[in-house]
């Protein structure tokens, strides 16, 4: 059996200086009258940051210059810098590559939409989950991401929109926020709670982004699960499941050997129940693993009459993988048999594969 490295609330060894996005408003208030200002000034900064999109203190000229220095260099010091970025689909998908305060690599994608424009955030350098058809899982685990790292992971793209950089060459607003990127966010769970909440409370408390519009997923962490389905958030949760059977599924998702596919259904199937939103289930359609006839049957027994939606993959090609997205009349047939069983089901329109931006394919390579 594979060992698998669950963190839950790890500590904060080799995290970044504290910033702003990784305090609630009233922490905020209480940080700045410690360095002896008067309390107004963190929500001046606050809205600078997550109203104005702006993290350069020198800009905030509303606030005094000795005061924005020292507020700036206490609670606005740099979490990102980037490497570099590419982009495809004529450049309406970006992906960057972020150098962290310690030299960590990790990865986020930008990609605009007809009528939306989401941002595919990292929640941890690397990942524990050991899937071995992804990128990420394969490299192994580097460390958590701070809520100041996943929040300006979400701001830098804001700014990029605002800016008029992406294809179109007009102001945008971001819409979406999707968990997708590198590390198993439930594994991470205190620090990607909060940054939940600093995305989606109203300025000059954070981004003020729909709860509707964040997409959370996990492989299967059943008590990550449960914690979520508590916090009275109702974002999307999406289930990375790829097999219907446990026997398969311990091997493409080694933690299923801790909760398997009925206690992660259960699951999600009590999230659903206590937010009112569906979930999606999403299935990487491998050749000749998990897209055979009787595992599209099983997967549409298993989840008709369950509030759930299955977001089908094309398998995205991965260095030294052994594995190939399965056909095309072979991936048609598998959405006709599970529809069959009157489940919703729809196949991903993937973006970046070309720069290996696609899911499965993040591996912060320098």
């Amino acid at each position: 059996m594979t060992s698998l490295p669950l963190i839950f609330d790890a500590p904060r060894r080799g995290l970044p200086p504290r910033h702003l996005a990784d305090l609630s408003q009233a922490e905020r208030r209480t940080a700045v009258t410690e360095l002896g200002e008067k309390p107004f000034r963190a929500d001046q900064l606050s809205r600078h940051y997550f109203a104005r999109l702006e993290n350069d203190p020198a800009t905030m000229t509303d606030l005094p210059a000795p005061v924005r220095d020292k507020l700036g260099r206490a609670l606005l010091p740099a979490l990102l810098t980037e490497v570099r970025h590419v982009e495809t689909d004529s450049g309406k998908t970006r992906k960057t590559l972020w150098r962290l305060h310690d030299g960590t690599l990790v990865e986020s994608v930008l990609m605009r939409y007809k009528d939306r424009l989401t941002v595919c955030v990292s929640s941890q350098a690397g990942c524990g989950m050991a899937c071995p058809f992804c990128a990420t899982g394969q490299g192994g685990l580097t460390r958590n991401l701070s809520t100041g790292e996943i929040v300006e992971q979400v701001a830098a793209a804001a700014r990029i929109a605002a800016s008029g950089e992406m294809a179109g060459g007009r102001s945008l607003r971001l819409s979406n926020v999707v968990f997708m990127g590198m590390g198993e966010p439930l594994a991470n769970y205190k620090r990607v709670s909060a940054a939940l909440h600093r995305l989606v409370e109203p300025a000059p408390a954070g981004l003020g982004l729909s709860q509707r519009h964040i997409t959370m997923s996990t492989v299967g962490l059943v008590p990550g699960i449960q914690r979520l389905a508590e916090e009275g958030l109702n974002v999307t949760l999406a289930v990375s499941l790829h097999a219907p059977d446990d026997e398969l599924r311990n091997t493409l998702v080694p933690v299923n050997t801790r909760w398997n596919v009925r206690e992660v259904l259960e699951a999600a199937d009590d999230y659903a129940g206590k937010t009112g939103r569906r979930y999606s289930i999403e299935y990487a359609m491998i050749r000749g693993i998990n897209d055979q006839r009787w595992r599209a049957d099983l997967l549409g027994e298993l989840l008709s009459g369950r509030l759930a939606h299955v977001n089908l993959i094309p398998l995205n090609p991965t260095p030294g993988s052994k594995w190939d997205a399965s056909p095309k009349h072979v991936e048609e047939e598998f959405v006709e048999r599970v529809a069959a069983f009157g489940v919703s089901i729809t196949v991903r329109d993937t973006r970046g594969r070309e720069i290996d931006g696609a899911c499965g394919q993040l591996a912060a390579k320098g």
